[in-house]
């Protein structure tokens, strides 16, 4: 089911990112029906989905968050209010203390890390729980540049670090190695993590299995996710964690944006009021090519235009999209799935203001702006 189906786009201003609060709640649902069922800790990974207006209804569902330093700690402890886990893949020790501070469980990259803030364990030891991310040293992602496990990834020790470190203090271990997946992915990640740290694995209190589970997904399977969770706690007496980021907000939001220009050049090109690099830069790195409602492939329907970004960057090129009647300055485009991600990485690259934030929902047609951004935005955040 797309997002913002109902909403009257006249009540929008472009650009604009628009969170369908009724999806955002079916994936809550099934999230949470995962959870009850498998036993396990379900937490929102603020890398993937950090719209703190949302978390009063995110903790209704969901244990707490996952954090990737002291901010998103802070973040979820403050907005959020329940449980917050936090791995880096390097602390030092002012962002270590802070982080704490916010922090239920802590999770540390590497065995020297650990040696290094020793006494900070100890400090702690009684009020947090610390952890080791692990790095089985198997990849299921096909995308290097997501793919945690790739060959002389940073991310995680592996088992030859583990067979020499002193994990004195340490309780939990996490590891990664999905991304955009299925349960069946995970499966033969947890084949290989029980084969090869088996030792540890009876020592741990708790496991996070890390984020990249794709549950809200419509051919997921949740019931294989289900019966994982359960054998593996119950074969290891351990606590189990997921960290799902994309799960929460999967097609849960759309952004809308404006055609300023049409131009010529090889082609009709349409310039919007949006970025690639700006505002969804996974567009450029991955590469990525987002669906546009009512669009389709170049050449599917009779007028084809290249999109065209706000910056002067001259790769900032959406890409090529066709559309049933010739683009116009200032028809409205529609974005599908942009709640996940895409706000997080927005930036103010080339001084291109962000999309404002806004909140549908469907259920009683209410929609309200949250935030709208402008010249302070840019400026506070350089000196």
């Amino acid at each position: 089911m797309l997002a913002c189906q109902q909403l009257d786009l006249s009540r929008v201003d472009s650009p604009t990112h628009v969170i369908d609060l009724a999806a955002l709640e079916r994936n809550l649902e099934l999230l949470a029906h995962a959870r009850r069922a498998a036993g396990c800790g379900i937490l929102l990974a603020l890398k993937g989905f950090a719209t703190w207006s949302t978390f009063p209804l995110v903790a209704k569902y969901l244990d707490g968050v996952a954090a990737s330093g002291p901010d998103e700690a802070r973040l979820g402890a403050e907005e959020l209010g329940k449980q917050v886990h936090t791995y880096c893949p390097a602390f030092d020790e002012t962002s270590l203390r802070e982080t704490i501070r916010y922090s239920d469980h802590v999770i540390f990259n590497s065995p020297s890390q650990i040696d290094r803030f020793r006494s900070i364990v100890d400090e702690h030891a009684s009020d947090t729980s610390f952890g080791l991310r692990i790095n089985p040293q198997h990849s299921e992602v096909h995308v290097a540049l997501y793919d945690p496990c790739a060959p002389g990834s940073r991310l995680g020790a592996t088992r030859a670090a583990l067979v020499k470190a002193n994990l004195r203090g340490i309780e939990g271990l996490h590891f990664h190695t999905l991304c955009e997946l299925g349960a069946d992915a995970l499966q033969r990640t947890l084949a290989i993590l029980e084969d090869r740290f088996a030792p540890w694995l009876d020592e741990a209190k708790w496991v996070n299995f890390g984020g990249g589970h794709h549950i809200t997904q419509a051919n997921y399977d949740v019931g294989l996710l289900i019966d994982l969770v359960r054998d593996f706690k119950r074969q290891h007496r351990v606590e189990v964690f997921l960290e799902p980021g994309e799960a929460i907000g999967l097609n849960a939001g759309v952004l809308v944006a404006s055609v300023l220009d049409v131009i010529e050049n090889d082609g009709p090109i349409a310039v919007l009021d949006i970025s690639a690099t700006a505002h969804m830069p996974d567009i450029l790195e991955m590469p990525y090519r987002p669906q546009i409602r009512g669009a389709g492939q170049p050449g599917q329907l009779r007028h084809t235009y290249r999109l065209g970004g706000l910056s002067c960057l001259a790769g900032d090129v959406i890409g090529e999209y066709s559309f049933p009647e010739p683009l116009q300055v200032g028809d409205r485009l529609i974005f599908e799935d942009m709640a996940h991600y895409t706000m997080v990485k927005n930036t103010t690259f080339n001084g291109v203001r962000l999309p404002s934030i806004a909140l549908y929902d469907p259920r009683d047609d209410s929609y309200r702006v949250q935030r709208r951004f402008g010249y302070e935005d840019y400026r506070n955040r350089l000196s």
